[in-house]
């Protein structure tokens, strides 16, 4: 049945849209609304002070923060994001991007999904690492740590320049396999979903960290927000096995151990 209802929808979209439609202006209508849909409830959360004894920071954002945050995203998604996606369309297509029938299997599908987180997060991690570096961080970086405190929508909240460097380690995944389109698009959502989520500022009981081995989630990224760049680490992606391979969140486990041993104290 659910099979049934995907293609017949598929069906409806090859019908009547053409594969640029689809691959560039119907990317970035998903992507806009994913983001924003999953990334606007924590400014709702923050301003009304709701589920605030999951906020792993107590310091809150100004409204002028979050609508300065709001308006620069919106600029450089429609000025940056869309103009790469519509450019990015030749390059896929030559690589065997399509989004004819038939649908790719579910084996496939999370076969080239599994490849694309590993692939993102080895290339993500190294280029954030190189983000740190002191010009780089000065120039470009830091405008992506203007929120000390972050929230959801500041998970794309960065320079151009940023957003087209780190972006390549979420395109090159599928750039190297030519996904069917429908591959992409669930890819772009879970990863919408995953930096949203990272970058929320809350910690639930129901978050992915406590369940997913290696999983970085809102936790292990927030401690990266609000050190200073020399000395922040935690530069992973989704999982965070590069920083443990490469010794980058010993500040980070350091604390946890330490808070779980004063947890235990007053106990």
């Amino acid at each position: 049945m659910t099979t049934s209802l995907v293609e017949s929808g598929w069906q409806y979209l090859v019908t009547h849209f053409s594969d640029f439609q689809l691959a560039c202006i119907g990317s970035f209508v998903l992507h806009e609304s994913v983001f924003f849909l999953s990334g606007l409830p924590f400014i709702f959360l923050e301003r009304q002070g709701f589920l605030s004894k999951y906020k792993i920071q107590t310091k809150n954002n100004t409204p002028a923060a979050q609508g300065k945050c709001i308006t620069r995203l919106l600029l450089y998604h429609f000025c940056v994001n869309l103009p790469l996606m519509m450019a990015s369309y030749p390059v896929f297509t030559a690589m065997g991007m399509r989004s004819s029938f038939p649908l790719p299997s579910w084996k496939e599908v999370s076969a080239q999904i599994l490849f694309y987180f590993i692939i993102e997060d080895f290339v993500f991690y190294w280029g954030h690492r190189i983000l740190h570096s002191k010009w780089l961080y000065k120039n470009v970086h830091s405008v992506h740590h203007e929120y000390a405190t972050p929230f959801g929508l500041t998970s794309e909240y960065a320079h151009p320049a940023e957003i087209l460097f780190l972006g390549f380690a979420t395109i090159v995944g599928p750039a190297l396999t030519g996904p069917h389109l429908i591959t992409l698009w669930l890819w772009m959502v879970l990863r919408v979903l995953e930096t949203v989520e990272a970058h929320c500022g809350y910690h639930f009981p129901w978050s992915l960290s406590n369940f997913l081995p290696l999983y970085g989630g809102a936790d292990f990224h927030d401690y990266h927000h609000r050190l200073l760049y020399t000395k922040s680490g935690n530069y992973s992606s989704t999982f965070v096995y590069m920083d443990w391979i490469f010794g980058t969140d010993k500040g980070y486990r350091r604390l946890k151990s330490l808070k779980e041993i004063n947890d235990l104290k007053q106990t």
